[in-house]
């Protein structure tokens, strides 16, 4: 019972933190050191990663409208084009063909296996605290300057800017602790996109990378669950969907009225914490 106690707080930890740009990474290692998880090692890495699915769930239930480029065909229906019955939305389409460019760096990165070479190097406490750090500095830098975007809906991203934001991105699968949706809205809003747009376009660039991740954590691991192994699992996802559906609702709104500082001042408190901890 204690276990499944545990994968409802790391459930609720990762849907907060993963759409929150205060890095998942960083906050999954400090739990896991003060109440770890009492299953085989290769279970855990697993976990780390699949958890995640419940919380892209949540992603796609609520962009649903902006995702999905099928409907049924009607005169007054949105800019697209017809096949019989079915409509297929351009801008939607043209939406996804960005996230794929957004997604190739990352792709290029699992592929050449380098990947496995950085968690060898930067999986550790001391280099996700020294992440947050720099990237809670960067945050603030980047609010400081008070340059207005020149992007402010997700449509006008431009494929040049994906690739950028691909780019960052690449960033957060090398060094832990960055935080995916951290690094990829620092680098929109490097680029003059609005907090609106880089948020909504974090979150659906989530989606291939996160269910392709999950599957190969799947598929790498097997499906030998033990009984206990996949209670846990799917209560830490079920646990991590209800969590991600308010998080993301509430980062949309917050971001509306307010900037990113507050989390750049929160991942360098947290980052502190973290090295004081592993080093005491």
């Amino acid at each position: 019972m204690l276990e499944i106690i545990k994968a409802i707080l790391f459930g609720v930890v990762e849907g907060i933190t993963e759409w929150l740009p205060i890095s998942s990474t960083g906050h999954m290692i400090l739990l896991d050191s003060i109440m770890p998880l009492k299953v085989e090692p290769a279970f855990w890495d697993m976990f780390l990663v699949v958890i995640q699915l419940g919380a892209i769930f949540a992603v796609v239930i609520l962009f649903w409208n902006m995702i999905w480029p099928l409907g049924i065909s009607r005169k007054e229906e949105v800019r697209g084009f017809s096949l019989g019955k079915v409509s297929i939305k351009t801008e939607i389409m043209m939406l996804w063909l960005k996230v794929v460019v957004a997604c190739l760096p990352a792709i290029l990165f699992k592929v050449l296996g380098l990947d496995a070479v950085c968690d060898v190097y930067f999986y550790n406490p001391i280099s996700v605290a020294m992440a947050l750090i720099l990237f809670g500095i960067a945050f603030i830098l980047i609010e400081n300057r008070k340059k207005e975007a020149t992007t402010v809906r997700i449509e006008d991203i431009t494929f040049k800017m994906a690739a950028l934001i691909g780019v960052f991105q690449l960033i957060a699968a090398a060094f832990p602790g960055t935080s995916r949706s951290g690094a990829t809205i620092v680098g929109a809003l490097l680029i003059g996109i609005s907090r609106t747009a880089a948020s909504e376009f974090t979150f659906i660039l989530a989606i291939p990378v996160m269910f392709g991740a999950s599957l190969l954590e799947l598929l790498d691991f097997g499906w030998s669950f033990t009984s206990l192994e996949g209670v846990i699992l799917v209560v830490g996802m079920i646990t991590a969907f209800l969590v991600s559906m308010a998080a993301i609702r509430f980062l949309l709104s917050y971001v509306k009225k307010h900037d990113f500082k507050v989390f750049g001042w929160y991942r360098i408190v947290l980052g502190i914490v973290v090295l004081l901890y592993f080093m005491i």
